[in-house]
């Protein structure tokens, strides 16, 4: 038996000889130039790998990684407050499309002009969109033309991550009570922020605040932040996405406002939704329901009131911005990289 199993092994490895040398001979048949250019395109690949890891923007995605991280500087009280005459999400001048306009071409540069062309007129007539737009609805810093709009959105339009923060409502539920309950201790605790508001408090817990994490708001709702990472239509890595727990105080009133963009949808997931509170959006008033979502374009002239009595307690939602479902995905990607924060 050894014998016959030696015999087949020998003619194993004259087999696998005759391979490798065959091989060898097709190589010396073939083509010098042929050859050449191989080399030459892979050379080209290898170095284009290297070039575009090496210069490849900073990501901005979320990563349970930021809860280790240190606190962003500019924070206060848990807040991004942002200083920088030059960004965009606060500039209001004459530079401002101009900019957007440089943004866009270094990312068409980088990547391709491909499907920019909603992008590109919106940029170029920024000025006359924003000046002639009914009173309805004024996004202050950014439209996108050609975007069907309506003040509110039916829960279809982002069933994915609808069905999925209300399958979670207990978890955000449980950590948003963990932390209402510091307010037993102090006026104002770390990593919450008063909003100006004609009458009441407005409060919000941003764990997400203009595309940037916020780590130590963060490390106080560890589930509730993971989830965001598991959210298909999550807007995080430009200065339009917000994630946050906001509340209102018994008889607050926020005042009519505009948000900045088109291009979002904001949705409210209700924690503590106590009778006698509203949300009116384009003059159509909504009710929060716990456990629920209310997807709202927040372009359009929005206001909300708290009027239950004191013992009811605050009304409470869990805010996260999401991409409008008819902005494609290299639409997105672009808006990604034109306003990404800081830049």
């Amino acid at each position: 038996m050894s014998l016959e199993w030696l015999a087949g092994w020998s003619g194993s490895l004259d087999r696998l000889r005759d391979l490798i040398a065959g091989g060898i001979q097709s190589v010396r048949d073939c083509d010098t130039t042929a050859l050449g250019t191989v080399a030459f395109l892979l050379a080209m690949f290898v170095w284009y790998c290297y070039h575009v890891g090496r210069e490849q923007p900073r990501t901005y995605a979320l990563g349970n990684s930021l809860l280790q991280g240190v606190d962003t500087n500019g924070l206060q009280n848990g807040y991004t407050h942002c200083h920088s005459p030059e960004c965009v999400r606060c500039a209001h001048n004459d530079g401002l499309n101009q900019k957007l306009y440089h943004n866009l071409q270094e990312y068409a540069k980088r990547y391709s002009w491909s499907g920019m062309g909603r992008i590109r007129k919106g940029i170029r007539e920024q000025g006359r969109y924003l000046s002639s737009r009914p009173s309805i609805q004024k996004p202050e810093v950014f439209f996108l033309p050609d975007l069907p709009t309506m003040p509110y959105f039916p829960r279809d339009a982002q069933k994915h991550d609808v069905e999925l923060l209300e399958r979670n409502f207990q978890t955000i539920a449980c950590e948003f009570e963990a932390l209402y309950k510091a307010f037993s201790n102090c006026s104002l605790p770390q990593g919450w922020k008063a909003n100006s508001t004609p009458s009441g408090e407005w409060l919000t817990f941003y764990l997400v605040n203009q595309g940037t994490c916020v780590p130590r708001n963060c490390r106080k709702c560890p589930r509730t932040y993971r989830l965001l990472g598991s959210l298909r239509t999550c807007i995080g890595n430009n200065v339009f996405g917000n994630a946050c727990i906001s509340v209102l105080t018994p008889g607050a009133v926020i005042a009519e406002h505009y948000g900045p963009t088109n291009i979002r949808i904001r949705c409210h997931l209700g924690l503590k939704t106590p009778s006698n509170c509203e949300l009116v959006v384009g003059g159509e008033p909504q009710c929060w329901a716990e456990g629920r979502c209310l997807l709202f374009d927040d372009s359009f002239l929005h206001t909300a009131f708290h009027g239950g009595a004191p013992e009811e307690g605050p009304r409470a939602v869990f805010m996260v911005d999401l991409w409008h479902p008819n902005v494609a995905a290299a639409e997105r990607q672009a808006l990604d990289f034109i306003f990404a924060p800081g830049r």
